[in-house]
């Protein structure tokens, strides 16, 4: 099945333009489906049922992983099987009637306003290094922009005059994104003191946020930045760069912004996707009425 799994990635990969993680995601995930199906000697898509692909949801569920982790498996098989048929190496599809396993909602973990203000202060910005950490954060917290967004922001996305940054998100899908007096002012002062002096000649393309080396920043490495400076600030959250887009939307929605808007700043192609977003705020409420009505403190304060 791997010939077959490995034209499928070239097809998504070439023609229906998905982007690079997923198609990594896909690859990881398919070669698991290919190697399980191999065991059971089955070697082409005619011979696969819906028998195989429950057995195959029915072990990962036995090796312990997450209602999530199937869920997303699952439809990289539906996917997956739903080119074969297209492509007529089968007569249908047998995924079809598979349905995604339930999925628990969880709320995204958020820093509050006073950890994100003390974790953008951490930065040491008498140094070329500590400026560009302050530069980035405040862009990803002014953008809510995803860390691989922020790994390709070239020099020609900025339009920092106008107040708005241009983003490539999942699928090379571009949108605008206002962005703050404040970011703009840390943006620039990076551009104009520290970039000069990390961009090196042979290395340096266009991309906005470099490494100590001068090359493009990596993933990992906005990860570890982050997490440095949170630990420096004392808080004890789980924290990631998506952290700070997660607090993004959270807090546009906490002080009153329409979800259409927050929708199109964090390039959701789905308003079902963003509403997460409004039962974090719902919790966020209940919590201020627990903590201030005079009931609810009245029932605090009595002995049970």
């Amino acid at each position: 099945m791997q010939e077959y799994v490995q034209e499928f990635l070239d097809y998504i990969r070439s023609e229906k333009n998905v982007a690079a993680n997923t198609v990594s995601s896909y690859s990881f995930d398919l070669r698991n489906y290919s190697q399980f199906l191999a065991a059971r000697d089955i070697q082409s898509p005619q011979q696969v049922t819906p028998v195989e692909i429950r057995a195959f949801l029915t072990e990962l569920t036995r090796l312990g992983y997450a209602t999530t982790s199937i869920g997303r498996q699952l439809a990289a098989l539906r996917m997956f099987h739903r080119y074969l048929a297209g492509e007529k190496y089968c007569a249908n599809d047998p995924s079809e009637n598979i349905s995604i396993p339930r999925q628990s909602q969880k709320l995204p973990h958020v820093l509050d306003i006073h950890e994100i203000e003390a974790v953008l202060a951490q930065p040491d910005v008498a140094t070329k290094l500590g400026m560009r950490d302050r530069a980035l954060l405040e862009f990803l917290y002014a953008t809510g922009a995803r860390v691989s967004e922020a790994t390709e922001l070239s020099l020609s996305d900025l339009f920092l005059a106008e107040h708005f940054v241009r983003i490539f998100g999942k699928g090379s899908k571009e949108r605008l994104v206002p962005i703050g007096e404040i970011a703009i002012t840390w943006l620039n002062a990076y551009l104009a003191q520290a970039r000069p002096l990390l961009a090196r000649q042979r290395r340096t393309q266009e991309k906005v946020f470099l490494n100590k080396n001068g090359g493009k920043i990596s993933r990992l490495a906005i990860w570890s930045i982050l997490r440095r400076h949170v630990k420096a600030a004392g808080i004890t959250k789980q924290a990631s760069p998506h952290t700070l887009r997660h607090s993004f939307a959270t807090h546009l929605l906490e002080g009153g912004a329409d979800l259409r808007a927050v929708q199109e700043m964090l390039g959701h192609a789905n308003l079902g996707t963003t509403q997460i977003y409004t039962h974090l705020d719902r919790a966020y409420l209940k919590e201020v009425h627990r903590q201030f009505h005079p009931r609810e403190r009245q029932f605090e304060a009595t002995p049970r």
